[in-house]
Order: C-alpha cells, then sequence, then structure tokens
C-alpha cells in the first residue's frame, strides 16, 4: 500500500514527537527566554508603566529594573558549559536600553561610595566571548555590594557555582539580588550611594540556585524530589568572611524576605517541599581568594 505525502508527513511527526516524549522533552515547550524557564520571580513585564518591576531580557541574562532603587530587583540566568570562557573584564557603563524617563544609573555613582559595584549576573559566568562579558558590565545589573560580601563569601559562591558546571557535569538556574535597605561598607553605614543620582544600599544580598544533571531533555522536566537547591542570604556589611555555606537558608526564607516566588514553573507538589529544605552538602573549607576587586 502506498503512502500519501500527508500520511508520511503524519508518521514522521508522529515519530518525532514519540521521541520527544521518550527522551523527556515536553511537546509544549517553553517559549520564553531560557533565563525564566523556571518562572518569573516578580511577574516582572516590560512595560514602562511598572518602572520599579521592569522586565529586562537581556542576550545573555534577564533582570526585573527597579527605577526607585537604581538597582535589579533580581537577576536570572542558565550556567552550562558554553557559557564559560577567557573573555576578559571590560569597564562599567550605563545600560543605554533603559527606555527614556529611566534613570541611567553611571559608574561614577558609585565612587567613593564604599561599596563594590556588585555583579548580579557575573563576568566569569558569561566569558566564553566578549559580548557576554560586556553585557555583564552593564550597571543595570549592579548592586551596592560591601567589599567583604563581594569579594569574599559571594565570589566563593560563584566559584563552586562555576565548579559544579565545570567539574561536576551540572547546569544551573540563577536568580540573585538585593533586599531592603542599608549596609556597611568601607566608608561605615549608608542608606545610599550616588553623585548625580541616588542608588539605594541594599540590607541583605540573597541567591538561590538549582542544580540539575546534563543530558538530553526539558530541564523544566528533570526536575523532581531530589533536585538539590542552594539558597543563601548574606547581610551586606563588612562581617561576611570566605565561607558561604553557614548562610545556607530555605527557599521559603527568600521567598518571606523578597516577596518574590521562585520556581513557579515546577509543579507545586514538587517544588513546594524542595523549598522547604536547607542544602547540607559538605563544603570543603574554601581558601582566600586573592584578587584586586570584586566580581
Amino acid at each position: 500500500m502506498k503512502m500519501t505525502v500527508k500520511t508520511k508527513l503524519a508518521t514522521i511527526l508522529a515519530a518525532t514527537c514519540l521521541t520527544l516524549l521518550l527522551t523527556g522533552w515536553s511537546v509544549s515547550a517553553y517559549a520564553g527566554p531560557t533565563d525564566l524557564l523556571m518562572g518569573n520571580p516578580s511577574q516582572a513585564k516590560a512595560d514602562t508603566a511598572q518602572k520599579d518591576n521592569f522586565l529586562m531580557e537581556k542576550s545573555h541574562y534577564t533582570l526585573s529594573y527597579n527605577n526607585g532603587k537604581g538597582t535589579p530587583n533580581w537577576v536570572s540566568w542558565h550556567l552550562s558549559k558554553k557559557d564559560l570562557g577567557n573573555a576578559p573584564r571590560k569597564a562599567f557603563h550605563p545600560d543605554e536600553s533603559l527606555p527614556r524617563g529611566f534613570t541611567q544609573i553611571t559608574p561614577k555613582d558609585y565612587t567613593d561610595g564604599g561599596f563594590d559595584r556588585g555583579h548580579m549576573c557575573p563576568h566569569s559566568d558569561r566569558s566564553a566571548d566578549d559580548d557576554m562579558s560586556y553585557e555583564t558590565f552593564l550597571m543595570s545589573n549592579m548592586i551596592p555590594q560591601s567589599p567583604d560580601v563581594n569579594q569574599k563569601a559571594w565570589a566563593q559562591l560563584e566559584m563552586y557555582c562555576r565548579n559544579l558546571v565545570e567539574n561536576e557535569h551540572d547546569t544551573l538556574y540563577i536568580v540573585d539580588g538585593p533586599a531592603g535597605q542599608g549596609g556597611t561598607g568601607r566608608n561605615g553605614f549608608k542608606q545610599a550611594v550616588g553623585n548625580t543620582h541616588q542608588v539605594v544600599v541594599p540590607a541583605k544580598c540573597w541567591k538561590v540556585i538549582m542544580v540539575l544533571g546534563e543530558g538530553p531533555g526539558s530541564d523544566l522536566n528533570k526536575v523532581n524530589e531530589h533536585t538539590r537547591i542552594i539558597a543563601v542570604i548574606m547581610p551586606n556589611d563588612m562581617t561576611v568572611g570566605e565561607g558561604w555555606a553557614g548562610f545556607r537558608v530555605p527557599v521559603k526564607d527568600v521567598e518571606a524576605l523578597t516577596g518574590y516566588k521562585f520556581f513557579d514553573k515546577v509543579p507545586a507538589a514538587i517544588i513546594g517541599p524542595l523549598k522547604e529544605r536547607v542544602d547540607d552538602v559538605a563544603i570543603a573549607k574554601v581558601k582566600p581568594i586573592v584578587h584586586g576587586g570584586g566580581e
């Protein structure tokens, strides 16, 4: 019996769908940015009427911008081996893609403030090429971060994440940001920094990390009751040392602090219990980082 063209196409389509299902892919695939595959924490939209929760989809990460604070509310990105490389650091620069009527924070607004220009999506997580690296130096990706946070425990956690990707064959979904107002830097306690523009200094810095294995199939479908999630809350002050493991908390604590909802694309029956847990994987004692500045 001869197959018509329509019959052949239907057979091929059916076989393709079956293959996708068997390998873990969802036929109704997520169509948005990979960075938001697991969810949009504040339900941010690219609506200029929402200046303090304005969604910005960059080429290599996604963020919710808070115009009133001059910082992101959160930054979200997906980290895999293809994102890592040896691209050099760039100069900090204003985000000229902000809509008209938004304040463009400049690098000089942090000058002499006593706080680092703290990357949320770090340069080293986007070091595969110059364009990726350049994008992480936008001021919309920065918060005023205490040097002891930025250059010590926060940087150590960033390095730990990259080690999971490089040496443990993991892929990560990361969201981080600031919370509250008022922190302590090298020049003492401040509510804000800024010369031409004011930038709110956060009281705390937080990060949540979902750890998944490499391999075929939808990452969303890989999340199960055994999935590892790391969450930390650090004070934005000069008391923070090199170790980050002691700052681990359940994700629900970060949600209570921020009012955001993380990983809401994952079925509630799976993600709910995971948010109750504190990551307890043993972490080796870290060695101090020698550098002239933080991420």
